[in-house]
């Protein structure tokens, strides 16, 4: 990347710098941001402010940790331009969690806790992610620190921390992103289906919640997760003595979704081209209705939950390794197999910019202990990296009309008698998309 990316950044940053309305913090911020996407092996503010030379350490401190200034501006102009880049009514929202490992107890959230992206429970961080993407191109547009009990049931080391007053409650993460989803709705940004692992997608009341929104969503389950067929009907069965039923009961038994689809047919389906061929795995799907509507008593004596009202897909995934996945969705009754691993599957670009974020940018260098400085520096990494992206989409658009305009002229060339094509004239080192 050209030195000249520091004059473009000072131009893209323009909106963002409005929203800031303080001449010391618009001189400081893009220097902080700068600081993350310069050469670097560490993006904490202290050698970041070595590398500057303008801004010394408190000054960078002081914007990212202690400086009175709200985000929520910054934030607002981030979406508009995340949806200037890759905002499409058939795109996606993916919904995810990333750890950030910490050592110690006292930097704000950290705590023994499962960290998805290492498979393993660490002592960490752990923010819930939002994604806007569109044909594979990531633009995070969201993080948002979780806070596990062992912080919430401390009121004073919240204190300490400079938990807000109002973020001082437990909050699930499918509470945390549906409120982050309302955020993305009520600013305009376009996007198609919502996706999000099985971390979110066990939770009946996040899926309930969608839907209640009017969403289309695709997410993980648990195999295990009981489902009913999608013709279920409910019935009054006849008790031979005592009193009569005051509720209805399925006419089926739920069965798990590992069990449902075990008679279904399995297909392979390939959902894109990779860069080491197809990517294809085995199908299989059908229609059920999820059991977690409320709870009765059977006449044997079991508790079961009832059929949810949706009618949904039920999407089983078999993958070479012998690993089996599912997964529900609410697409409509006639979207082809296909469209449906293609949803699915399109969630994994987030853990492109998960990595991005924290190999190119810093997201997780940074130093401080308090819950303003994380989002701030959180915030300052996502502009960071919707900036890079905005370059990348301009550097292929420029290769792409470059190389439409080359086979054009090769064309004609070929069509005056001239069999000798042009050479290629896009260049070979702009930076990759996926």
């Amino acid at each position: 990347m050209s030195e000249d990316w520091r004059n473009d950044l000072e131009v893209w940053l323009t909106p963002f710098l409005s929203a800031l309305r303080h001449k010391a913090r618009k001189r400081v911020c893009p220097a902080y941001i700068a600081g993350l996407i310069g050469p670097g092996d560490r993006k904490s503010v202290q050698p970041m402010a070595a590398r500057d030379g303008e801004f010394g350490y408190d000054q960078l401190h002081h914007f990212v940790a202690d400086g009175v200034w709200d985000s929520a501006p910054l934030e607002a102009v981030l979406l508009k331009e995340a949806d200037r880049l890759v905002g499409d009514e058939a795109g996606y929202l993916v919904i995810d969690d990333t750890a950030l490992p910490k050592k110690g107890r006292h930097s704000v959230g950290v705590a023994a806790q499962y960290a998805s992206s290492l498979g393993k429970t660490s002592n960490c961080q752990s923010l819930v992610s939002v994604t806007l993407a569109s044909g594979e191109v990531p633009v995070m547009v969201g993080l948002r620190l979780f806070l596990p009990e062992s912080w919430t049931d401390d009121a004073p080391r919240m204190e300490r921390a400079r938990v807000p007053q109002e973020r001082q409650v437990a909050r699930t993460k499918p509470e945390i992103a549906i409120e982050e989803i309302d955020r993305v709705i009520a600013s305009g940004t376009r996007f198609g289906c919502v996706l999000a692992d099985a971390g979110y997608g066990a939770s009946g009341p996040f899926r309930q919640a969608l839907s209640e929104r009017g969403l289309r969503w695709a997410v993980g389950m648990s195999r295990r997760q009981n489902v009913y067929p999608a013709d279920t009907g409910l019935i009054f069965p006849e008790a031979a003595t005592g009193r009569r039923r005051k509720y209805h009961v399925p006419d089926r038994t739920a069965v798990s979704a590992e069990k449902m689809l075990g008679e279904e047919k399995w297909k392979k389906i390939s959902w894109r081209r990779g860069t080491k061929g197809k990517l294809t795995c085995k199908f299989a799907a059908c229609r059920v209705r999820v059991a977690d509507g409320h709870r009765h008593r059977m006449s044997d004596g079991r508790v079961q939950a009832m059929p949810s009202e949706e009618e949904v897909w039920l999407v089983g995934e078999r993958r070479e390794s012998g690993e089996q996945k599912y997964y529900l969705s609410n697409l409509p009754a006639d979207t082809p197999i296909k469209a449906l691993a293609g949803a699915i599957k399109a969630r994994w670009i987030c853990e492109q910019a998960h990595q991005q974020l924290k190999e190119e940018l810093g997201l997780d260098h940074f130093e401080g202990r308090s819950w303003t400085g994380l989002h701030r520096h959180a915030l300052m990494t996502m502009i960071a990296y919707a900036f890079l992206q905005s370059r990348r989409l301009s550097a292929a658009g420029r290769k792409k009309k470059k190389l439409g305009t080359a086979a054009a002229t090769d064309h004609a060339c070929r069509q005056a008698g001239d069999n000798q094509p042009l050479r290629k004239t896009a260049t070979d080192d702009l930076p990759s998309l996926q």
